[in-house]
């Protein structure tokens, strides 16, 4: 009989996307080329520092925003200040640290415009300084009377939900020691499922993979749930003596699966090269 520890399990998550497009005003007085900074109405309680938006005007004309970009939209991460101020960079790595220097370099419009904002987030991401985490599967018994034939046999074992917590260390700022992984992107930070709670206008969910075992070198041997979760409790330990400690607590929201073997496989080439998608992530078997 095989047994293994705990440290083969592992969470990674994708930041949901807006449900719709956050539709603002970008006048020139919001932009401030001298700190590479620029803010928008309505952004607070739907923008979080490290989504990738697009940017797109309305009506199709070019869009005056960046310096030595002449197209009507871009998609960049951003970076969020305190008091809602806004920048870009080009990569998620770069928006976490948030340096000016890093920013990308604004032009102040010649006039104001109507602007689309859409979050853009497709890439899983390894959550850094997870250590423990549980879930717990429930089938919940389903009133059948009033159900047709055709729902009652699909309802009659009852719907499953889950609902589970996660300790992790807590960690809010990228290092380049942090390692890279086979998600082809930077690690995740508790940080942002803290913020998550206090969104307003997009919610409190992410998509999770919550390895109970995971083997880089033989995938097939992989267990996993997988679940849409919403963030229902978060609580931050400060203790003097000991590291600075986060728990946060969710439940799903619709299917949660419990599978084996590897995850979503990605569209090859003949040379079995990745066929990327515009924003540069893999295209997935499922997607086509």
């Amino acid at each position: 009989m095989g047994v293994y520890f705990g440290q083969a399990g592992e969470i990674a998550l994708k930041r949901d996307a807006l449900q719709s497009a956050l539709q603002t005003k970008l006048d020139p007085f919001d932009v401030t080329t001298a700190t590479k900074r620029f803010s928008v109405d309505h952004s607070s309680g739907s923008l979080l520092t490290g989504d990738e938006v697009e940017i797109e005007t309305v009506d199709g004309s070019e869009l005056e925003l960046v310096s030595g970009h002449n197209y009507p939209d871009i998609k960049k991460f951003i970076n969020v200040d305190p008091v809602g101020g806004i920048r870009l960079y080009n990569s998620f790595a770069l928006a976490i640290e948030g340096l000016q220097a890093n920013a990308l370099t604004l032009v102040t419009p010649s006039a104001a415009k109507d602007i689309l904002i859409r979050t853009k987030n497709e890439r899983y991401r390894h959550v850094a300084g997870v250590k423990d985490f549980e879930m717990t599967t429930t089938r919940e018994q389903v009133d059948l009377t009033n159900l047709g034939d055709e729902f009652r046999n699909q309802y009659e074992a009852g719907l499953i939900s889950g609902q589970g917590s996660m300790t992790c260390i807590w960690e809010h700022r990228y290092y380049d020691s942090d390692r890279y992984n086979e998600y082809g992107s930077e690690s995740e930070f508790p940080f942002y499922l803290a913020q998550l709670i206090v969104r307003t206008q997009q919610g409190s969910d992410f998509d999770g993979l919550f390895y109970i075992y995971k083997n880089s070198n033989r995938a097939k041997d992989n267990v996993f749930y997988e679940a849409n979760c919403i963030i229902t409790n978060v609580a931050v330990t400060v203790s003097a003596a000991e590291v600075v400690e986060t728990r946060i607590e969710f439940i799903t929201n619709g299917v949660i699966s419990l599978k084996t073997g590897e995850t979503a496989g990605f569209l090859l080439q003949e040379n079995a090269d990745k066929i990327l998608q515009e924003n540069e992530s893999p295209i997935l078997l499922e997607q086509v």
